[in-house]
């Protein structure tokens, strides 16, 4: 029996990795696909397989979903006011031209946190344009250190899709995976943004692309303090649950009517909708938008979540199956009489999906449907479950390359050769990967 659920893993993986980067088919499709063939070779009965599917993806979603769909709108409100460019340009007032790398990496850093990644590039690269044509030095000095911000924060902090959905599918505490996220994501922007910026523009001179010289402003940009107070609110209220009502502090020291309260507001729904409330507000209502055009930008930020929603949905059925098959149970027993380290395991999995078909987030969703029985089967604290979240979304940054989409947006935009943008964009993901995993390994032994 566990050479036959052996094969139905082996064979899954295969095929889900064939039709992905052979076939080109959508990983959402793909990933239903698998998990029928997986509960077939594993001898699951045909009902058996169909509930596992309609199970793993309506317990998935019912917490993605509603997060992502959320976020989705926070980031819709704050890139049509403005306030990403807005954020940007005080933070680099605040820092002076001298310090203009670090203060690109902290704006990614901040921006990303509600808005998608390549709309937060789009939005902010003619800002470095601006400081690049100022100084008059490799526009590599700039763009780096704002896309490791972004590409950080991105991958690493809810409520972005990636680590919200690895942290449903792993059963991870949202409020850990913040602390976590913010805990590896600075060492690696650092590592990965200035330093290796000042390293790169020695090396390799980019000038501003001619099709891209004009600065797009935003006049009447809502208050930078606002939108860091509104972006930081659901992070505050969501940590501030898991300190509170963790490990940390014991529940009944606290008056009840305090637990109530605090379980409410630090839930990642009511974090989300309170900071949404205030936003429709002061980015729109407040400054003149009509609840047409604020109902327009909600549909519009929509979008982009449906299909992250979806491939979620399907990466959750995609672990029901391994679960329901016992093919995980199989799984986390051989990891366990190995000497390979479960941080490790989860790194390599999801970089080795990374590497081959390209996408971040299906790289995520994919390790996290494979790794989640180890997590099932062992005995974990939920400190290190989070860290599971983080080297998993580490091994789903590393080596950026031409089956990626994020690798041409950049080399597009930045006016780079391909070989440039190996030089340069490739090295920076691969570099916050390893330094990711190598926190994450690290924080294991301290929590």
């Amino acid at each position: 029996m566990d050479y036959q659920l052996l094969i139905a893993v082996g064979v899954g993986i295969i095929a889900l990795l064939f039709m992905i980067l052979k076939l080109r088919m959508q990983a959402f499709i793909a990933l239903l696909i698998v998990c029928i063939l997986v509960g077939i070779v594993a001898g699951l009965p045909a009902d058996d397989i169909l509930n596992s599917i309609k199970n793993g993806m309506g317990g998935t979603l019912g917490f993605v979903a509603t997060v992502v769909g959320l976020g989705a709108l926070f980031g819709g409100l704050l890139e049509n006011s403005g306030g990403a460019q807005g954020l940007a340009n005080y933070i680099l007032k605040l820092a002076g031209e001298k310090n203009a790398s670090w203060a690109l990496m902290i704006t990614g850093f901040i921006i990303a946190i509600p808005v998608f990644f390549d709309v937060a590039f789009i939005i902010l690269v003619p800002i470095v344009y601006a400081i690049a044509r100022k100084t008059k030095k490799s526009l590599l000095l700039y763009a780096i250190p704002l896309l490791a911000g972004l590409a950080i924060t991105h991958s690493f902090i809810p409520p972005t899709p990636g680590p919200v959905a690895v942290a449903d599918i792993l059963g991870a505490n949202l409020g850990w995976v913040i602390v976590f996220g913010f805990l590896t994501g600075i060492p690696a922007a650092i590592i990965s943004g200035p330093i290796l910026a000042k390293y790169l523009a020695k090396k390799i001179n980019i000038k501003i692309p001619e099709t891209n010289d004009s600065v797009k402003t935003i006049e009447a940009t809502p208050n930078p303090i606002g939108i860091i107070a509104i972006i930081a609110l659901p992070i505050l209220l969501i940590v501030l649950k898991t300190v509170l009502l963790g490990n940390w502090f014991a529940e009944d020291v606290l008056p009840k009517s305090l637990v109530y309260i605090i379980t409410l507001f630090g839930h990642p729904f009511t974090a989300l909708i309170i900071a949404n409330l205030i936003a429709w507000y002061f980015l729109g209502i407040k400054r003149g938008v009509t609840r047409d055009e604020l109902l327009k930008i909600s549909m519009k930020s929509f979008k982009p979540a449906g299909a992250i929603i979806l491939l979620t949905g399907a990466g959750g059925a995609f672990k029901q199956i391994l679960v329901d098959t016992k093919a995980g149970e199989l799984l986390a027993s051989s990891l366990q009489s190995s000497y390979i380290h479960p941080l490790l395991f989860a790194f390599i999995v999801a970089a080795l999906i990374r590497v081959l078909q390209g996408s971040a987030t299906t790289a995520m969703i994919a390790a996290a449907g494979i790794t989640s029985p180890i997590i099932l089967a062992g005995d974990f604290s939920a400190s290190q479950i989070a860290l599971f979240v983080i080297s998993i979304a580490s091994g789903a940054t590393i080596l950026s390359h031409v089956n990626d989409s994020g690798f041409w947006l950049v080399g597009q935009y930045l006016g780079m050769t391909e070989k440039q943008t190996f030089r340069s964009w490739t090295v920076m993901t691969t570099l916050i990967a390893i330094t990711g995993v190598l926190m994450s390994l690290l924080l294991w032994y301290i929590f």
